[in-house]
């Protein structure tokens, strides 16, 4: 069997496992069907998320015209405290920053390998707990805007942090932690215009994926150096696909990569 098309973001739907589709134009696929088969990915080109065009993927699946020029990569994207719709002040398109600007927004805390705390909005919970491969996570405030979000991160990473070691989450060498007792800890470093949306009375959300077998150490596969590779699949953890030869494939990292994929019958 197989399948063709550009790569995007795994889709998701939380439940116990997680389940995870690769979708792609005319096709999707369960990716949990496969797990325990062999499979052969194999590049066949590049093609720009935005104009589709086969040039060299720059970041976030965009060729690098396309990056410095389109909206949905403007640097409040990966920066939530430059938001400015809420000032009527446009970046690259004001209709559509203010669209996903001013629309409630969550600061978190999730634990994928050490407690860090994050921001998304409200819609894409627990979609972007999923997508960093946390076992847990839980929401610290609830703001109307993305601009009160990212000042509240930039507060807090000063005292946990914003980063997840990859290495750590994909061998599952993780603690639990009490995020309530860390939430509470936070609080008083929430700033003074977003300390009215603290959350008190939530609990954390525990998040289950589907994987058979945890490597010890990971290697990253890259399409670029290698573009054909073959491996059993065992599991799927964050945008990652796991392999039994520890080797590790991010799926986030490699949109507007054209693949084909190979499923052993």
């Amino acid at each position: 069997m197989q399948y063709e098309g550009v790569l995007q973001k795994m889709q998701t739907e939380n439940g116990s496992p997680i389940q995870y589709y690769l979708v792609f134009e005319n096709d999707f696929l369960n990716v949990n069907q496969i797990i325990n088969k062999s499979i052969v990915l194999t590049l066949l080109k590049h093609q720009c998320l935005n104009c589709k065009l086969d040039r060299p993927i720059y970041r976030q699946g965009f060729c690098k015209t396309c990056f410095f020029e389109i909206p949905t990569a403007g640097d409040w994207i990966m920066r939530p405290e430059l938001s400015k719709a809420h000032l009527d002040q446009e970046d690259r398109d004001l209709a559509y920053e203010k669209k996903v600007q001013l629309q409630p927004h969550i600061v978190y805390l999730a634990n994928s390998s050490n407690v860090k705390v994050g921001v998304t909005r409200k819609a894409q919970i627990p979609t972007r707990w999923i997508d960093q491969g946390a076992h847990e996570a839980i929401e610290i405030v609830e703001v109307p805007n993305r601009y009160l979000a990212g000042i509240t991160e930039v507060a807090l990473k000063d005292h946990v942090g914003d980063k997840t070691n990859w290495r750590k989450m994909l061998t599952n060498t993780v603690d639990d932690e009490n995020l309530i007792a860390w939430r509470n800890k936070l609080r008083p470093f929430i700033p003074e215009e977003a300390a009215p949306y603290f959350i008190e009375d939530n609990q954390e959300t525990h998040l289950n994926f589907p994987v058979t077998h945890y490597p010890e150490k990971v290697k990253s596969l890259n399409l670029d150096k290698t573009p054909e590779y073959k491996g059993v699949l065992t599991g799927i953890k964050g945008q990652y696909l796991i392999f039994a030869d520890n080797t590790v494939f991010n799926i986030r990292s490699n949109e507007g990569y054209y693949v084909r994929l190979t499923i052993a019958s």
